[in-house]
């Protein structure tokens, strides 16, 4: 049975943001069907945890797209309505095995215009990494932090730097690393205050959380 799917057009309007579309649980075919309501609008489409196959299907009907698979998103369109801020974004990570995580989140924020920077392999584990960017993410003026194993990282750039952190939980790591359940129990712990923290893999949510931030300072 096709369910119609009912896209939040007015979205936007209410709170600034664009609804994304969750490609993981959706079929090819409920994909094609709402790509083309949201497109027939004017809207930008943006879909999260879509594989390889579907994407595929998509982009014989929409050549133009663009499949981020590192990111496992696609994105079709252009937004029309960009933000003009210059306020920018450092989405930070403990390793490359964050890759995934890092690049919804700059994905998301990039088609609102939003100015950001990745930077990867700065892990507590290497210590020096981290500090040998410090200064350099300091010029951000919100963070979104991820990492899996402990997710240690998030607490030691929120002792280090003043701007609001939005740490992520990635579901990366060995045995009691369960995908991710530590990392966010020890976000949760943070003894650094007033870090946000996310849901696990969640880099939409956190890009999302730091356009609120943006839209109320700018």
């Amino acid at each position: 049975m096709n369910l119609d799917i009912r896209f939040d057009f007015e979205r936007r309007e209410r709170i600034g943001l664009i609804e994304a579309i969750w490609g993981e649980d959706k079929s090819i075919d409920q994909l094609k069907r709402v790509s083309q309501k949201v497109l027939d609008k004017k809207e930008v489409v943006f879909i999260t945890r879509i594989n390889k196959d579907k994407a595929n299907s998509l982009l014989e009907i929409y050549p133009e797209a663009r499949f981020y698979e590192d990111a496992n998103c696609l994105i079709i369109g252009e937004s029309l309505k960009k933000l003009i801020v210059k306020k920018k974004v450092a989405i930070v990570a403990g390793g490359s095995s964050d890759l995934s995580v890092t690049l919804e989140a700059k994905l998301a924020l990039e088609i609102y215009g939003i100015s950001c920077q990745t930077f990867i392999d700065v892990g507590v584990a290497g210590l020096h990494r981290l500090l040998s960017e410090i200064e350099e993410i300091n010029k951000f003026d919100v963070l979104i932090v991820c990492a899996g194993m402990e997710g240690a990282l998030a607490t030691v750039i929120g002792g280090l730097l003043p701007q609001p952190i939005i740490a992520v939980p990635v579901s990366v790591g060995y045995g009691v690393s369960k995908n991710g359940e530590a990392a966010l129990k020890s976000m949760l712990s943070s003894c650094a205050p007033g870090i946000a923290v996310m849901n696990i893999d969640n880099g939409y949510g956190a890009a999302m959380a730091a356009m609120r931030i943006i839209k109320s300072i700018s």
